[in-house]
């Protein structure tokens, strides 16, 4: 479903991403972690086009993701990408921010769109808050809109960088909890984050990258089993201490 081939990426002088390659099967969920500023979510921009790499290839579900030639915004309407800050339209009402892009990219009516995403908000726990606005929801309950503003456009694979660190303690779990099912119902998913109890929990595979690296791309339970190098290690130990 998602192939990366010795991607890089830099700044300047500065190497964001060194020579990175994994794949994502259909049905797949990828968690990818590392220390802040080792390259994570910028690997998962440049999947689906958000930020252009130097070298190398990505291909989603066939498509030259850096081919000048691939209709990026075609793309991105078919993976379904879910950012850490929310990025809902402050003016807009719940079910307007879902209803949005179905009308606009997808050219679904307003009665089709409408129904669509009160079936999302069903789905994720917020039907009784579709005529609200994001900033009388909770920073989980906005998390939450924004999985189902992703889950609108129907995407074959979804992304998620760090959807939980911008929200308080008790909010994680929820968002959590709407991920651990679509992980169950067979989405593929690419996971930036640090909560490493999801990842032992849903994940298929767990990625470790450390400056722009990949270092490790082990399955779930060979992962969180041991044996790891130095880096990781040194990772792992003050992240699941907390």
């Amino acid at each position: 479903m998602i192939e990366l081939n010795g991607v890089t990426k830099s700044y300047g002088d500065f190497d964001v991403l060194k020579n990175c390659s994994t794949k994502v099967d259909r049905g797949e969920i990828v968690v990818i972690c590392g220390p802040s500023g080792s390259g994570k979510s910028t690997l998962i921009k440049c999947v689906n086009g958000l930020e252009p790499f130097d070298s190398g290839s990505i291909k989603v579900h066939g498509i030259e993701v850096g081919d000048p030639k691939t209709d990026l915004t075609d793309l991105r309407s078919r993976v379904g990408m879910v950012f850490q800050n929310f990025e809902l339209f402050p003016h807009l009402s719940v079910i307007e921010n879902i209803k949005l892009a179905q009308k606009i990219v997808l050219g679904r009516s307003d009665n089709v769109s409408d129904n669509k995403a009160k079936q999302l908000l069903d789905r994720v726990g917020l039907a009784d808050q579709a005529r609200k606005y994001p900033s009388q929801l909770s920073g989980g309950q906005q998390q939450r809109v924004a999985i189902a503003r992703a889950l609108a456009m129907d995407p074959i694979a979804m992304l998620f960088d760090e959807p939980t660190s911008a929200l308080d303690p008790e909010m994680i779990s929820e968002v959590l909890d709407v991920m651990t099912d679509l992980a169950k119902e067979g989405m593929t998913m690419m996971v930036v984050t640090h909560e490493m109890g999801f990842a032992r929990r849903v994940a298929t595979r767990v990625v470790f990258i450390d400056q722009g690296e990949i270092v490790e791309d082990r399955p779930s339970d060979d992962f969180f089993s041991g044996h790891h190098n130095q880096r990781t290690d040194a990772f792992l130990s003050k992240i699941l201490h907390h």
